[in-house]
């Protein structure tokens, strides 16, 4: 059997705070003993026998079992691991990474690498995804109380489950999560219920989950008491759509109907049995509709829902470009970034909410796995290495981290990964009393290179940030945006592709452009620059609804909305043929002319 997941049957948000502040005063002697559960709940199984034999571990005090495991496990990628997850998907049902059965298999988003991953999924990763949210709440309703029996605008989507060649049931995380009986139970303990029916969730259509979403948000406007959906982006697209389409939900409202879009039987049924015609609210919501459009939708939030306590998402990374946006609609309502974790581990509790996402650290909860980090150091500057700027230092335990280092995680998790190399780069900002505090950096492999040039994700953002501030002598904003590595044509060199709300004169782009290019300050991008062996910056505009194409696509390869991230770097070839087909416009720096 898993690990029971402590507090799971606590009501009290102060309890289950208390229990997090014992567990991270005593982080140190939590992970050895998290390493030890999970080695004692799986000893045996054919990837560790490999490596560990026939070691008694109930022999073995914790930290000599702790420095036994980790000189004689490797540290893998999921690549090493991936024989094993195939041959469990295929039906294997001997043990070879858990002793427990292996029912369930998660997608991840496939956004990073350009194709989905399985990844183990068992009732401990649903166990442990209720309790971070409950612990999350806990410390949000600190800062924000809300009241009990309030609603939740969640724009969450379910994707398709299905069944792999051996028989379990695959799809991604988020669609586990809602499915299973965690969720209800987090509905219940928080006395905070989402406006919308399990039916809705479960769809499976997008455009009509998210009408609905909107629709039933609206009716149960005055009883709102936060926004929220996975990632950022999901509740910016949905507000897009609501520029476009509140006219139809105002009549909705009003006559308590449900637009013809809505065509699935089961959809229909459970919204019109929720609603029913209220005139005076579609009067409210289309006169500040009207007051908002005029405002190009500054405040939309407060406006419509006006007990709305914060709006909360993940904001980190990748998200952090649709930040600016979010602020516009949300005006004064906080914004509150989610918690930090993966398809394969939750790792870490955003325990200072009230802090703006540019500044969260999450607090590493030392019972949901073992972590270990390596020390990550910059190249030198003249330094030529293919994968990345960084240079690897053995790796140490959650005790040992230092304050300003950045790090590689590593899981050991109890549904079977062990030694995992996440690929996520992060820096520990300070404690909290003994569990490290992390500043989410970038990912590993997103990295633009050409030459003897490193540029990470985040290096991309701050580049396009900078870039995109000059649209506002158009009056034009950025919606979206990604990049590539041309190293076909030579020279080799970089291409960053727009997408644009409203009309820009090519001199501005020009402008953004040349701004880009001398933006960058890695120094292997600056030498190659002014020695021409990297070309001009190439800036891209795609006509509107080429990132809603790019987002039909990994929807249509499995993908759930609520797990979609643009990706900031691709090779991918269809996105790259969906990008080039929608360019309208091609601007080339001249930053080193």
């Amino acid at each position: 059997m898993e690990p029971a997941v402590v507090c799971n049957n606590q009501s009290n948000g102060d309890d289950i705070i208390r229990w997090f502040e014992d567990v991270s005063e005593n982080a140190e002697l939590v992970q050895t003993q998290t390493l030890r559960r999970i080695l004692e709940l799986n000893w045996g199984v054919e990837y560790l026998k490999k490596w560990l034999g026939d070691v008694e571990i109930n022999e073995v005090d914790e930290c000599a079992l702790e420095s036994l495991y980790t000189s004689l496990v490797p540290l893998v990628s999921h690549a090493d691991l991936e024989p094993y997850i195939q041959r469990i998907a295929n039906g294997d049902s001997a043990p070879l990474l858990t002793q427990q059965p292996m029912t369930t298999l998660s997608l991840s988003s496939g956004t990073t690498e350009g194709r989905q991953k399985y990844v183990p999924f068992t009732r401990h990763s649903a166990q442990t995804t209720l309790q971070i949210f409950r612990l999350a709440a806990a410390y949000r309703s600190r800062v924000y109380p809300t009241r009990e029996g309030g609603k939740i605008l969640e724009f969450i989507y379910s994707s398709k489950q299905f069944k792999t060649r051996g028989g379990l049931t695959a799809g991604t995380a988020t669609t586990h999560y809602y499915a299973s009986q965690e969720f209800k139970i987090k509905q219940e303990t928080t006395k905070s219920f989402t406006c919308s029916p399990e039916e809705v969730i479960s769809s499976r259509d997008n455009k009509q989950a998210t009408y609905c979403h909107l629709l039933l948000g609206l009716f149960f406007s005055d009883h709102v008491e936060f926004i929220t959906s996975t990632f950022a982006y999901s509740i910016v697209q949905s507000f897009v759509t609501f520029e476009e389409l509140w006219r139809d939900l105002c009549i909705d409202i009003r006559d308590g109907s449900l637009s013809k879009r809505i065509n699935l039987p089961k959809v229909r049924k459970a919204v019109l049995d929720i609603i029913s015609p209220n005139p005076k609210l579609a009067s409210k919501i289309e006169a500040a509709c009207k007051e908002l459009e005029d405002l190009d939708w500054f405040g939309l939030v407060p406006k419509l829902w006006p007990n709305a306590k914060y709006v909360y998402s993940i904001m980190t990374g990748s998200m952090q470009p649709y930040l600016k946006k979010l602020r516009r609609y949300a005006a004064d309502v906080p914004l509150v970034s989610a918690e930090y974790g993966s398809t394969e581990s939750w790792i870490g509790v955003n325990v200072d909410p009230c802090l703006p996402p540019e500044d969260v650290t999450f607090a590493v909860v030392p019972t949901f796995s073992y972590f270990e980090f390596i020390p990550l150091y910059r190249h030198k500057q003249d330094c030529n290495v293919a994968v990345d700027d960084f240079i690897e230092d053995k790796p140490v335990p959650l005790s040992q981290v230092k304050v300003g280092q950045q790090y590689e995680i590593v899981l050991t998790t109890f549904t079977g990964l062990y030694r995992y190399r996440l690929g996520d780069v992060v820096e520990v900002a300070g404690f909290h009393r003994g569990t490290p505090k992390l500043n989410f950096i970038c990912r590993r492999k997103l990295i633009l290179t050409v030459n003897i040039d490193k540029n990470t994700e985040k290096d991309l953002q701050m580049v396009v940030e900078r870039g995109s501030q000059l649209l506002s002598k158009s009056r034009a904003e950025l919606i979206d945006f990604t990049s590539h590595a041309d190293v076909v044509n030579q020279p080799g060199h970089y291409i960053i592709y727009w997408e644009i709300k409203g009309d820009v004169e090519d001199m501005v782009l020009g402008e953004c452009c040349r701004e880009m290019d001398a933006s960058f300050v890695d120094h292997g991008y600056v030498v190659s620059r002014r020695s021409n062996s990297i070309g001009p910056l190439e800036l891209r505009i795609v006509e509107k609804g080429t990132f809603k194409k790019i987002l039909e696509y990994f929807i249509g390869n499995g993908s759930a909305l609520s797990q979609f991230k643009t990706p900031r770097c691709t090779s991918n070839n269809v996105l790259l043929s969906i990008l080039n087909l929608c360019t309208i416009k091609r601007v080339y720096s001249t930053a080193y002319a």
